[in-house]
């Protein structure tokens, strides 16, 4: 398995990072001894621990409505397996090096560090059973390769986390329970519940918004969906899904310029459903996003 994938990334440049202690705080600390963010400056340090236990990485971002799906199976399955691995968080956006160094062209992307070489798992939102078995070929892969050691558990954090961590509010709950299991309908009306209970939940409008998403771009092919919106530059359907996948895949800038062009090269009410659909992505990405503030006084403009 590693020597089949080894020299998808380049990790060279980041091996000799500055000392950690000395360098500036950067992002958050570590979480438990399982899960850790993992940072450009502290990144030698799991490169090393890779030689003893495998380390998968989880990279991601807060704009990333697939990463949010995904980061919580990869925590929980990593806390099963009782510190064989151990998960290693990156913030692309606050690690331009590390998203550099694993060459992070859409996210999520999970890779494995072991002895120190990056071995690529899978891109992009995957099943808890589809995590499952790429976790069990990659224990079988560290054992061919020596790396057989464990960390232990941090129990202590663990248990502080669930004591102080307030309760999700039901419909909240559902939702959470409805994306784990890839139901992404009974998640979007599980959300729609609690913004008809409470209006003013942006929680459960962006959660919307991103199952929304997810749903529209399950089993899509992106290259056939390219071709197809190349080979007709004002079909608005064409156009909506790649935006779609684009997002999906963290091209933010790509799927906001298409619908902006889109929607400057129509009229009256053909440019109703690309507004529609820029709206709501602009609700999976973040409003404070400097993306999406950009893209909105551009889609403002355009309206005057």
């Amino acid at each position: 398995m590693a020597a089949a994938m080894r020299g998808a990334v380049d990790l060279s440049s980041l091996r000799n990072r500055p000392d950690p202690a000395a360098a500036p705080a950067s992002g958050g600390a570590a979480s438990s001894a399982l899960v850790r963010d993992v940072t450009d400056a502290t990144f030698p340090e799991v490169l090393e621990l890779s030689r003893t236990v495998p380390v998968v990485v989880d990279l991601w971002a807060e704009w990333c409505g697939p990463c949010k799906q995904l980061s919580p199976i990869l925590e929980k399955v990593v806390v099963e397996l009782g510190g064989r691995v151990v998960l290693a968080k990156v913030d692309v956006d606050a690690n331009p090096q590390l998203a550099q160094g694993f060459r992070a062209q859409s996210i999520p992307m999970v890779v494995a560090l072991l002895a120190g070489q990056p071995v690529p798992l899978f891109q992009g939102a995957v099943p808890e059973q589809q995590v499952r078995e790429v976790f069990g070929q990659l224990l079988q892969a560290a054992a061919q390769n020596g790396v057989t050691g464990t960390v232990t558990p941090d129990d202590a954090a663990s248990d502080e986390d669930t004591e102080t961590e307030p309760a999700l509010p039901p419909a909240h709950a559902e939702a959470y329970a409805a994306i784990e299991a890839g139901d992404y309908e009974r998640a979007a009306r599980a959300y729609e519940s609690a913004i008809s209970e409470n209006p003013g939940d942006s929680d459960a409008k962006a959660g919307l918004a991103q199952v929304r998403l997810l749903s529209r771009v399950q089993g899509a092919d992106l290259q056939a969906a390219r071709t197809a919106a190349a080979e007709a530059p004002h079909d608005v359907d064409a156009q909506l899904l790649v935006a779609d996948l684009d997002v999906a895949g963290g091209h933010i800038d790509d799927a906001f310029e298409r619908l902006l062009t889109l929607f400057a090269a129509l009229a009256g009410d053909e440019r109703t459903p690309v507004r529609a659909r820029l709206l709501e992505l602009f609700q999976v990405v973040g409003d404070a996003d400097p993306r999406v503030v950009r893209a909105r006084a551009k889609l403002a403009s355009l309206m005057f």
